[in-house]
């Protein structure tokens, strides 16, 4: 066994007093320290988690810390009890109790067996030989616990921040990564068909991984000093996690616009359809009028009515497939021209009907042009003049008959009106004369 070195002079009863106040308060706190560390959240992790890399290096050794510093404690505890039960003997020390609390309080007293491997190396007649033990102080002894627990510390601290911030983190981000996965698959945006359906796999792996590192080796995911250096230097190492939380964000920006062009695409199918749909409504009824011409109208040249566009009809239905498929950078040029020729069609529809039309429009012309005749012939009192009532009669079995042969309605329309100017003249000149004989 070594020889302690001499400690110096003897401590005085206030000196030695003060010794004992602060290693006491020393003790107190170590005894703290350590009882926090047994019941540290992070520690009962660690000590059920099935370690990797670093972190499984590094808590092994912080394990072994930790058994000694108890074994540590308890010889400073009895090296303290000791010092204390010496002091307490008299109130006024003598002069060799004095000389032994010193050397209990500051010499290298207390053996204790080396931890790990052999400390040191000393010289003897059979040459090198391993110490096995070495004498410390208590203060040595305060030391090298205090530094042991920063150790152990560490480890444990770093744990239980990068598992408290990390796998929650993660967790979020891929369940944000799934609802992303359901919208992107929703507009055609999938692995194999889609970069960004393939990024999106990427990702789901890349979290994946990222989680099970973390809960692995958690001492891998920290960056800056130790808490126990530096307090609040480090912090837990989101730079993997960052970097797939930018690429989702920007995927789903991207799937998001692509769902605004495939509302705007199903919103511009629907109008194409309308307009469609009106063009036929428009030509069924123009074939329906064009029936009633040829059966009301004699000696009438109908012109006739077209078929629906079968070519428009062909390409919606590809533009339809292309939605269906999320073929956007088709259907959007596709929509285009299909709108413009859509439009079209409901104008030459519309044309269609004014066209098949214009032979009743032209019979109920003349039926107003009749009638409004007849009122000026009320008006003037001519409504029993038998020429006109005849030719009225005439003029309105045209227009009122079927097949109407618009060309004689137009004639007999045009004799009534004759007629009427006539009498309306000759009924003038009456009244001229009888003025003259009057005066």
């Amino acid at each position: 066994m070594a020889v302690a070195e001499p400690t110096g002079p003897a401590l005085t009863r206030e000196e030695a007093d003060r010794a004992l106040a602060r290693l006491g308060a020393e003790h107190e706190a170590v005894e703290s320290s350590l009882l926090a560390l047994q019941d540290h959240a992070g520690r009962r992790l660690l000590e059920g988690a099935e370690l990797t890399g670093e972190t499984r290096s590094r808590w092994a050794a912080a394990e072994a810390l930790i058994g000694q510093l108890w074994a540590y404690f308890d010889a400073y505890t009895a090296a303290l009890t000791t010092a204390r039960e010496l002091r307490a003997r008299r109130r006024w020390p003598t002069q060799g109790e004095l000389s032994e609390l010193t050397e209990l309080l500051r010499g290298s007293g207390i053996t204790l067996a080396a931890h790990g491997a052999a400390v040191g190396l000393t010289a003897g007649p059979g040459g090198l030989t391993a110490r096995l033990s070495e004498q410390l102080s208590l203060q040595e002894l305060l030391d090298r616990m205090n530094g042991w627990y920063a150790q152990a510390l560490d480890v444990v601290v770093i744990a239980d921040a990068v598992w408290s911030a990390l796998p929650a983190r993660i967790d979020l981000l891929a369940a944000e990564l799934r609802r992303t996965r359901s919208l992107a698959h929703s507009v055609g945006v999938r692995p194999g068909e889609h970069p960004s359906g393939d990024d999106l796999e990427q990702i789901t792996r890349e979290l994946t991984v990222l989680r099970a590192e973390v809960i692995g080796d958690p001492l891998a995911f920290w960056a800056g000093a130790s808490p126990s250096s530096a307090p609040g230097g480090g912090r837990p190492d989101t730079t993997r996690y960052d970097r797939a939380a930018r690429a989702l964000e920007d995927i789903r920006r991207e799937v998001e616009a692509v769902l605004d062009v495939r509302q705007d695409a199903e919103q511009r199918l629907m109008r194409v359809r309308d307009v469609l749909s009106r063009a036929d409504r428009t030509l069924n009824e123009a074939r329906q009028a064009r029936a009633e011409v040829l059966s009301k109208i004699a000696a009438s040249v109908v012109p006739a009515v077209s078929g629906p566009p079968t070519a428009l009809y062909e390409q919606l239905s590809a533009a339809a497939d292309h939605r269906r498929h999320a073929r956007w950078h088709r259907l959007s040029p596709l929509l285009e021209g299909l709108e413009e020729r859509a439009e079209e069609e409901l104008l030459r529809a519309r044309e269609s009907l004014t066209a098949v039309t214009a032979p009743l429009a032209v019979r109920a012309e003349l039926r107003g042009r009749l009638d409004a005749y007849k009122a000026k012939t009320a008006r003037h009192g001519l409504a029993e003049d038998s020429l006109l009532i005849e030719r009225y009669d005439a003029a309105r079995r045209m227009l009122w008959s079927a097949p109407c042969d618009l060309v004689a309605a137009e004639a007999a329309v045009m004799r009534y009106q004759q007629a009427l100017a006539e009498a309306l003249a000759a009924g003038a000149g009456e009244r001229a004369t009888g003025w003259r004989g009057e005066s």
